[in-house]
């Protein structure tokens, strides 16, 4: 051997050991850090000075770390007109944090074989042939429609690129969709689905992310699957073996008691209590984008069972390697906020520095439109889960989240 070669092996050898040296501690970091209780008391001063501020009524926070409870606070009230206090076993709508647990259900469908990724949807729905796309969505129906150039799959259902729409963004075809899908004569999911299909989309299917009710569709295909409603299954296959004992699409007198109030922003920009509330009762239309009640406690433990690879008290609920696909990133840059991509049912960090947030890349999490919000840090070992409920839906309380807890990290 010469001199260089030599040189060259042991410059190598070298470097090999020192980024593996780097990635042990940095494991070992990950393993033994924990949340300072002094730092993170930084979060509950915020958040009650925002309460005493009027900017908002109340909230609960949660943290995990490393499989253990780090942090919890109820902070304000339930309820601004009574001053009824917020607790921690408060229940709340929360919104869209249902597609999360749908797609999970869904994904243990897939782990039992009904069907491939790839499949198209009209495959099991056959109202999904023949879908037409908008021309001009501004212009809503009347501005034509061509025919859809490629069918929806099941991955475009879970990514949210299939072209659907969820209706509540600004818009002509928007508006359309919206009165459309959510009008009251419906008592079904499959009611909804049908007249879904008979709106235009708002794009080619696979050619672009656009934020959807597609996970309606995902409900509709867990009953086709599973021979129940969806309700049965959540209940059946995931709440009851989790413990989630206050979540599910309807709730008793007792639960009820314990529903924080909806708030929202009059004229003035004054927060006060929505004229209209949720109903807690009498739902039929067990949806996947929306309608499922729960608690902060409840929503922890269904995000540190998908922390654990799938394991809950010794039983495998769904595989890691399931989990593995529905946290990276699916669309291929698609996705429109920086750093960030989206997998099966969940928002990604792709890119730290280009997201200007503190976290990890690989975190996983999304939101509520009553302004829930939570995140899944498998580098951290982390979860951290905020509610509220608020209209409209804003991120801001979202971002705090993050650089609150985050800097509470030691």
């Amino acid at each position: 051997m010469t001199n260089t070669y030599l040189k060259f092996l042991f410059i190598s050898l070298f470097l090999l050991n020192s980024a593996a040296f780097a990635q042990t501690m940095a494991e070992k970091h990950h393993a033994t850090s924990a949340i300072s209780q002094e730092r993170i008391g930084r979060y509950d001063t915020y958040l009650q000075n925002e309460v005493e501020q009027g900017r908002l009524a109340g909230a609960v926070t949660l943290i995990y770390k490393n499989g253990e409870k780090s942090h919890e606070k109820s902070i304000g009230y339930a309820d601004l007109e009574s001053k009824s206090i917020m607790n921690m076993d408060q229940i709340f709508y929360i919104q869209s944090m249902t597609k999360p647990i749908i797609t999970t259900a869904f994904m243990m469908l897939y782990e039992e074989g009904h069907f491939l990724l790839n499949d198209p949807v009209e495959k099991y729905l056959p109202w999904f042939k023949d879908l037409k796309v908008a021309v001009d969505p501004s212009s809503g129906i009347a501005g034509g429609t061509v025919p859809a150039e490629s069918k929806i799959t099941i991955t475009m259902l879970l990514s949210h690129t299939s072209g659907l729409s969820h209706g509540i963004a600004a818009g002509k075809l928007e508006e359309e969709i919206r009165n459309a899908i959510y009008s009251p004569t419906h008592q079904t999911i499959e009611s909804r689905i049908k007249t879904m299909v008979t709106m235009p989309l708002v794009g080619q299917p696979g050619e672009q992310w656009y934020y959807s009710a597609s996970p309606d569709v995902l409900s509709l295909l867990i009953e086709y699957f599973s021979g129940m409603t969806t309700a049965e299954f959540l209940q059946n296959r995931l709440f009851d073996p989790l413990g989630m004992t206050d979540t599910g699409y309807n709730l008793n007198e007792e639960q009820a008691s314990r529903m924080a109030t909806l708030h929202t922003y009059n004229q003035e920009g004054k927060l006060v209590k929505a004229p209209r509330q949720t109903q807690t009762s009498g739902n039929t239309v067990f949806a996947g984008a929306n309608a499922l009640f729960s608690t902060a406690s409840d929503y922890a433990k269904f995000a540190q069972m998908l922390l654990n690879g799938g394991k809950w008290n010794g039983q495998q609920i769904l595989s890691p390697k399931t989990i593995e696909i529905m946290t990276m990133d699916q669309i291929d840059g698609l996705y429109k906020a920086p750093g960030q991509g989206f997998g099966f049912g969940f928002a990604v960090m792709t890119d730290l520095a280009d997201s200007n947030a503190l976290g990890s890349e690989g975190t996983y999490y999304w939101s509520g439109a009553y302004c829930t919000y939570f995140f899944i840090d498998p580098k951290e070992k982390l979860i951290s889960i905020m509610m509220t409920q608020t209209a409209p839906f804003s991120g801001f309380y979202e971002q705090k989240m993050r650089q609150m807890v985050y800097q509470a990290i030691e």
